[in-house]
């Protein structure tokens, strides 16, 4: 149990590097082509030349010209496909955000394309050298060279679906989209979690605290693991650190109810993964900050387009009025009893560190001034689970109206922020 929820978390990792789907297709393709010498070994070409012998190439010269050239074009349209992956991370991250670059190498549909080119130019280049320079009618490939035509064939058309998934991947709006859907997904998934639980966790100020044996990342952990010792130990555990932050090597990671063992504390750190990277799916903290570097980059001189800001306080106004569902805090639960207590940033600290970075940028724009005004208007007026959460949106509406009033050097503008900002009634 305890090596599957391991497995678990590490296949959730690597399966959003570039290489994972690349790497399982084209070993599928290795084996399809050993698959097809053996049936050619017993005879299968010789099968349909006599029955049906337009399927099958009867001519040993034939059959390698066409390999040969599968295989060049393959080539060449991988290169060609790679390029544009290159070029389409490096424009992604002069224009948005370097931050979005793992969603995008992510891309299941790009590493599907690139992975049915390898297999397919691993499986000519197999078939090629198994066919004999003086080898008879019989000998020859020629169902196995049919295959080969078809599944080129098939990665032209791929590269289609390639060319116009690269082009929708680059638009801002595209990759917005994604980040907010897999924020969102994330989301749904703790609050649907929280509804399980109302018993409150035990203080934990005199629990035994213990250290992190490596710095990196905190992506994730290997729940069910650590839901079975608490449950074979009869403890708790308090995870002293928000996911997605940068762990140093020797600070406090966990705090147990009882004392452990050396032996039991490395089973436990164990199941904390760490990595050199961030994913939204694990940590959907991510995606407010990938939104609001967009919406900064975007008004940087440099870029200077309001329009994509605008389109980014748009996402961040949903996914805040989603977080107001949530608590400030995540359980973890083992036949209806809290044994894990997940730290996590408060709603509090979130909404001021989306504010801050645009208000710094921003506090000269109207334009995105009042879009900010109304995102807060629209969140003061949503459902919460605590009223602390308003207490901090009133708190940004008073740190962004003394912003706007110190920047807003034209009267009309300043009058219309003003008008804007009536509505919220006990702001000064």
């Amino acid at each position: 149990m305890k090596l599957l929820g391991k497995l678990k978390v590490f296949f959730s990792t690597i399966k959003n590097q570039i290489a994972f789907y690349p790497t399982i297709i084209t070993i599928i393709g290795c084996v399809f082509a050993f698959l097809m010498i053996y049936m050619e070994s017993l005879g299968i070409s010789k099968y349909l030349r006599e029955n049906i012998p337009m399927l099958v190439v009867d001519n040993v010269e034939t059959a390698r010209s066409l390999l040969s050239v599968f295989i060049g074009g393959l080539i060449s349209l991988m290169v060609f496909s790679f390029s544009m992956v290159m070029v389409l991370l490096n424009q992604a991250s002069n224009n948005f955000s370097p931050r979005i670059l793992p969603g995008l190498i992510s891309n299941r549909r790009h590493q599907l394309v690139l992975g049915f080119y390898l297999a397919t130019l691993l499986y000519c280049i197999f078939i090629l050298v198994s066919i004999e320079p003086t080898a008879d009618e019989d000998k020859i490939p020629g169902f196995a060279v049919l295959i080969s035509i078809i599944l080129t064939t098939l990665c032209l058309a791929a590269f289609i679906s390639f060319i116009h998934s690269i082009s929708q991947s680059i638009q801002i709006n595209h990759i917005l989209e994604n980040i907010y859907s897999t924020s969102k997904k994330r989301l749904t998934e703790l609050l649907n979690n929280q509804k399980e639980y109302e018993e409150d966790f035990p203080d934990t100020s005199e629990w035994n605290d213990y250290n992190s044996h490596r710095s990196g990342y905190f992506q994730n952990i290997a729940t069910d693991t650590l839901l079975d010792i608490a449950e074979e130990h009869n403890t708790k555990f308090k995870i002293l650190v928000a996911r997605g932050n940068f762990i140093l090597e020797g600070v406090p990671l966990f705090s147990s109810e009882k004392e452990l063992d050396e032996e039991m504390v490395e089973k436990i750190l164990d199941s904390f993964l760490f990595s050199k990277g961030e994913l939204i799916e694990n940590n959907y903290i991510l995606a407010f900050k990938q939104i609001t570097e967009i919406t900064v980059k975007a008004m940087s001189p440099g870029i200077n387009d309001p329009g994509t800001a605008l389109n980014a306080i748009d996402y961040l106004t949903e996914l805040l009025a989603l977080r107001m569902k949530k608590e400030d805090r995540s359980m973890y639960f083992r036949n209806d009893k809290p044994h894990i207590y997940q730290v996590s940033i408060s709603f509090s600290e979130l909404l001021y560190n989306v504010m801050a970075s645009i208000r710094l940028y921003c506090k000269h724009d109207i334009i995105i001034l009042q879009k900010l005004l109304i995102m807060l208007k629209y969140l003061q007026y949503q459902p919460c689970v605590n009223e602390s959460y308003k207490n901090a949106i009133l708190k940004e509406v008073e740190t962004l109206t003394h912003d706007a009033r110190n920047n807003l050097s034209n009267e009309r503008d300043l009058q219309t922020f003003e008008n804007y900002l009536s509505g919220f009634g006990n702001e000064k």
